[in-house]
């Protein structure tokens, strides 16, 4: 399980690398890490945090 979801994501677009929804369920999303390079899967993590839900309302996503 992921500390803060959120974080993870701010951090990881600080880094110049990309992430998107690999999978949504009701109130559970699966979020897949990128690489900058090339789009390739790092790794990925599904939450449930109503913090993420929230940021990726925001973010239209």
């Amino acid at each position: 399980m992921v500390a803060d979801p959120v974080d993870v994501l701010r951090r990881w677009e600080d880094n110049g690398a990309h992430w998107r929804v690999a999978a949504r369920w009701q109130d559970t999303v699966t979020i897949a890490l990128l690489r900058c390079d090339g789009g390739e899967e790092v790794e990925h993590f599904t939450s449930s945090d109503p913090r993420l839900l929230d940021f990726l309302r925001e973010r239209g996503q």
